[in-house]
């Protein structure tokens, strides 16, 4: 208990709980786009490592850290504008398209980095972001400008615009967003390819500001928690901060409490404990989802 209670009154535990949910942050709100147009975007993990590398590799290159997050996003929105085009354009099943997304922008990324750096055993390292240390906010000055960034968005894309409630019904009911003017096709798309830019950004976060270099399998399914995210969340971006934040603090938690190492239990345990504990809120709040009515549900302008 005591170990439990020095953790918790640790300043640098929060910091590293801001930083473990920046990437889900973003990434659960490029799924919610997606999501709340009716779109379900399994290509977020093969997005993420695309992003990651191609954020990393133009920084490696010699540009600045922003045009790494600017290709990062770019690069999402490329893989996003494809699976608009097989989704919405062609009609065909958004659960194949997006795990081909995913599988296809993980070979590439792998394929450029070996063509990149065929005879390189350790990964090359970049300058990464700086912590902002000018807010005077404890927990902030230790986090990188993207984790401001991250929360800077829950609250905009919170907020009810026109736009916000066109994406919205097109997501409940396209026939009768058709109806009120609003175009289904370009909505969901441009859904998707915003969405799938955040991915993007999320994936860039891991290279360009939590490490200083680009290894496989560093996204290590945060993708796909960021898919059953949306879920807990309910559609809501503000849920979906909560959320984050509730896995990112099982996941410092044993972080610590395996550094702690007075405990008999096998390190395994720790690393499954969010996991563990996510899913059984999941279970709890996924009862009660009242997910988009026109998810999944390809739509067809005049047919019923």
């Amino acid at each position: 208990m005591q170990t439990l209670m020095d953790i918790f009154t640790n300043l640098s535990f929060w910091g590293a709980v801001l930083r473990i949910a920046t990437p889900l942050i973003l990434g659960t709100l490029g799924v919610l786009l997606c999501e709340r147009a009716g779109v379900l975007n399994l290509g977020i993990e093969g997005i993420m490592v695309a992003g990651a590398f191609t954020g990393w590799l133009t920084v490696y290159g010699g540009h600045s850290l922003w045009t790494g997050v600017a290709i990062a996003a770019l690069t999402g929105a490329i893989l996003g504008l494809l699976h608009a085009w097989l989704t919405v354009g062609l009609a065909l099943s958004q659960h194949v398209s997006g795990l081909g997304i995913t599988l296809l922008a993980t070979a590439l990324s792998s394929y450029a980095y070996r063509v990149s750096f065929p005879k390189v055993s350790t990964p090359p390292t970049i300058a990464p972001f700086e912590p902002m240390t000018a807010l005077g906010i404890p927990v902030l000055d230790t986090q990188t400008p993207l984790t401001l960034l991250a929360l800077l968005l829950v609250p905009t894309l919170a907020y009810r615009t026109p736009a916000g409630l066109a994406l919205r019904m097109v997501g409940e009911n396209p026939a009768a967003a058709e109806g009120q003017g609003v175009s289904v096709a370009h909505t969901r798309t441009a859904a998707i390819v915003a969405g799938s830019a955040l991915m993007g950004v999320a994936g860039s976060f891991l290279t360009l500001a939590a490490f200083n270099a680009f290894f496989f399998n560093m996204v290590n399914g945060r993708g796909w928690i960021c898919v059953a995210l949306v879920v807990f969340a309910s559609w809501r971006p503000g849920k979906a901060l909560l959320g984050a934040l509730l896995f990112a603090i099982f996941d410092a938690l044993q972080l610590r409490l395996q550094q702690a190492g007075d405990s008999a239990l096998p390190y395994q345990v720790y690393l499954m404990l969010p996991y563990l504990l996510s899913i059984l809120a999941l279970i709890v709040v996924a009862r009660q989802a009242a997910y988009p009515q026109a998810l999944m549900k390809p739509y067809r302008k005049g047919e019923r």
